[in-house]
């Protein structure tokens, strides 16, 4: 079972938790810790489901290029999934039933076992995909004997896929995609409680169908849903289109008090939230779930590629590799997934102390303090000789912020400014100290270098991390 932390309170604007693992920074000094989390976490690992589990272990499994096995990796902290030893616990047999491609698997901790759902093809009909359930004798998913416990039952026998199971109110809910015989598309959204691991409990609603010009590129496609209940409400994402550079995910969202299997409980996002950035240099994301990181803060798990055009079938395009980025949320408490962060360190937002709502922001070549869209406040901590850290906007790889005459403006990187990165001046957060001495700031919505003498001047030269 995926796990979440339930108390929003958690997910708050953490002192000097960034992306680079810094602790107890004191006076200066820096104490590295673990490697930092780096995008790709995982190279040719789509379908990715990473979560952590009560045992204190972060899960990941997804589909392998060839669709022939299953996998499963876990560690205790999220960049150590990029390293962990891989597991296989299961091979397709060479002839008949499940034959063929073994697509989008789920590790779930259900009745105090552990579960895999996945999708399987049969030989010579590698696309005839249903899905399946493996269930594992003893405790440790990696070294347990795993065994096949049968077929998921649905109402038809059709193309489905891209289960996920959550618990609310009590109840074991499975939501998963599929091919209703009478509607052309390729896959709509159902959801159902869940009476045992193979059967639902009721006939289930279908949530929903793709119609508009984003879910229908190439495919008419809803599949992949990942549900994340924050906010007094339940949201599924879900993924939509052709699996190229026009995969997306789209957003539905019910009341948390509702009932979840009246589909007038359900709105659909009128437009995707998340999809292929020119900018970062990602493609494709979709397929996501969600955790949670050390800190507790919520945590995108998606995958995406690092180049737009495929040769060939992007299904057997072997490069969507395992992403993660923080997740945030609008001030109406509905995610915000802003763009796909590109290959590096985690992002992260600084906000100034005393300045809820306001963070460090790139708009062109100019650097501020204020609100904006999301992207434009997200800034990777690169490291640097001694400690130090260049801060590169997202939306400007290869850039950096860059001191010149106290003013701080957009430069390239072999001309950014490395800062040296110490506790916060006012005593909680971080703190950015030029090479001059000074220390990055904000002043009347702009962003400079200057001294920090007084207490006024310290707590306008820390910032608290997101």
């Amino acid at each position: 079972m995926t796990t979440f932390d339930p108390q929003p309170s958690r997910r708050i604007l953490l002192a000097g938790a960034g992306a680079l693992g810094f602790s107890g920074l004191a006076g200066g000094a820096q104490a590295a810790q673990a490697a930092p989390l780096v995008n790709p976490v995982v190279r040719q690992r789509a379908d990715a489901q990473v979560f952590k589990h009560a045992d204190g272990y972060y899960y990941l499994t997804g589909s392998v290029p060839e669709y022939d096995r299953l996998v499963v990796r876990r560690s205790r902290t999220l960049a150590g999934l990029s390293t962990a030893q891989e597991a296989v616990i299961w091979r397709r047999p060479t002839e008949g039933k499940l034959g063929g491609y073994i697509w989008a698997p789920e590790l779930h901790w259900l009745d105090g076992a552990w579960h895999m759902y996945f999708a399987a093809g049969d030989k010579g009909q590698p696309f005839r995909i249903r899905t399946y359930v493996l269930r594992c004798e003893g405790r440790n998913a990696l070294t347990g004997t795993w065994s096949l416990l049968g077929e998921v039952q649905t109402p038809w026998d059709s193309f489905n896929l891209d289960s996920t199971i959550f618990h609310h109110k009590g109840v074991r809910w499975f939501c998963w995609a599929q091919k209703e015989p009478g509607i052309e598309t390729n896959s709509n959204l159902y959801l159902a409680p869940l009476a045992t691991p193979l059967t639902l409990g009721r006939p289930p609603v279908r949530l929903t169908v793709p119609t508009l010009d984003w879910e229908v590129r190439g495919f008419k496609v809803a599949e992949a849903p990942a549900v994340l209940i924050r906010n007094g409400r339940v949201f599924i994402a879900y993924s939509a289109s052709a699996t190229d550079d026009r995969y997306c995910l789209g957003l539905l969202t019910a009341d948390a008090d509702a009932d979840l299997m009246a589909q007038g409980s359900w709105t659909k996002s009128p437009a995707p939230v998340f999809v292929s950035s020119s900018e970062t240099g990602v493609w494709g994301p979709g397929h996501n779930s969600f955790t949670v990181d050390e800190q507790g803060r919520d945590v995108l798990v998606f995958h995406g590629r690092d180049y737009k055009v495929i040769k060939g079938n992007p299904l057997f395009d072997p490069n969507r590799h395992t992403r993660v980025q923080r997740l945030y949320y609008k001030p109406d408490g509905t995610p915000d997934f802003g763009v796909p962060a590109g290959a590096g360190e985690i992002p992260d937002r600084f906000s100034p102390l005393g300045r809820p709502g306001a963070f460090l922001r790139v708009d062109g070549e100019a650097v501020g303090v204020g609100g904006g869209a999301l992207a434009t406040t997200q800034l990777r901590q690169k490291a640097g000789a001694g400690g130090a850290v260049i801060l590169e906007p997202i939306l400007r790889p290869g850039h950096g912020l860059k001191v010149e005459g106290g003013v701080v403006a957009i430069g390239p990187g072999d001309k950014a400014t490395a800062f040296k990165r110490v506790k916060g001046l006012a005593g909680k957060g971080v703190s950015f100290q030029a090479p001059g001495g000074g220390y990055l700031t904000h002043r009347d919505g702009a962003v400079v270098v200057g001294p920090a003498r007084d207490v006024g001047a310290r707590k306008a030269a820390t910032f608290l991390v997101s």
